[in-house]
């Protein structure tokens, strides 16, 4: 079989080339590309023949997927598969598998470096600090005490809870479908019940025909005067105009968005900008050298389960 990597896994050559040469030893061919095309004729060439094409998160659009004239199977090397266009690879009979868990870690340590940064105000005081200020009024508050609402308490929902625990905050938590061991790490309640109790909101959930557009200006409305929004899960899950318009007027203490309406770049009049009290990252929360090297090794398992007929992590297919 021919096998294709699209674009670069961020993890170091050895990497790729071991995985490469294991598939050469197995009879199979393999080629990898670390650049993005954004011609289409490029494309289509970069895929032509390939049964088999692995991809991160380069959104794939029914144009490009209709460019694949032999796959049989697309690798997500990534936790979500909303930016490969569905209908398409439905269409096409194109069996889908993910990365899920790789960068459980990740994101939750990101969430929780934005939660205390912005309690602690460490955007502006160090802003203070290099204009040779003092910090002038702007004292922060603890994260303990604090009660901390996670609306979505899957592998990365848990894996914030059980950092949380730690700092002896009390931690709430609002999912469709709760398991028992998400019990063992905070109080499952309603979400009208978490927005209203929670000091910090965190976000962790999937993007799906119910969640998007959440957290929008009612759900905002019913939030605790003062709290805290952290966004590391999917742009569409948030309203940000209606976020804008609760930081402006002080109903939302602060923010820390990682994630947008589309995939960064963004433009440079983006309604979040401008705000001090808002962390803006470019959809870095999933981006470590560790979680790299597991989301590739778990990609690469995926491709090889693939091969032997045994598909794992299958979303579509």
């Amino acid at each position: 079989m021919k096998i294709v990597l699209i674009e670069s896994l961020s993890v170091p050559d050895k990497v790729i080339s071991d995985f490469g040469d294991e598939l050469s030893a197995m009879g199979h061919e393999f080629c990898s590309y670390k650049e993005r095309t954004s011609d289409l004729e490029e494309f289509a060439a970069r895929v032509k023949g390939a049964d088999i094409v692995i991809e991160g998160n380069w959104p794939l659009t029914a144009e490009m997927i209709d460019t694949f004239d032999s796959c049989r199977y697309l690798c997500v090397a990534f936790s979500g598969i909303d930016h490969v266009d569905r209908d398409a690879v439905t269409r096409k009979g194109i069996t889908v598998s993910n990365c899920a868990g790789y960068a459980d870690d990740s994101v939750a340590e990101l969430a929780l470096t934005m939660m205390i940064s912005l309690l602690r105000n460490v955007k502006k005081v160090d802003e203070l600090a290099r204009e040779g200020k003092t910090k002038d009024g702007y004292v922060g508050n603890e994260l303990r005490g604090k009660t901390v609402g996670i609306v979505g308490m899957g592998a990365i929902g848990k894996r914030i809870a059980r950092i949380l625990s730690v700092f002896d905050v009390n931690v709430i938590f609002y999912a469709p479908r709760v398991r028992p061991e998400a019990l063992e790490l905070g109080k499952s309640v309603s979400l009208d019940e978490l927005l209203e109790k929670s000091d910090i909101v965190s976000l962790h959930c999937p993007l799906n025909d119910e969640t998007r557009g959440l957290i929008g200006r009612e759900a905002i409305s019913r939030m605790k005067d003062g709290a805290i929004l952290i966004n590391t899960a999917r742009g569409p899950v948030v309203d940000y105009e209606a976020l804008a318009e609760a930081l402006e007027s002080g109903k939302i203490r602060g923010a820390g968005i990682d994630v947008y309406e589309k995939e960064p770049p963004l433009p440079q009049d983006h309604v979040l900008f401008g705000y001090e009290n808002v962390i803006t990252t470019p959809h870095v929360a999933f981006a470590t050298a560790e979680s790299m090297v597991k989301r590739a090794n778990i990609a690469f398992d995926n491709v090889m389960s693939y091969l032997r007929g045994e598909p794992k992590n299958v979303k579509i297919g």
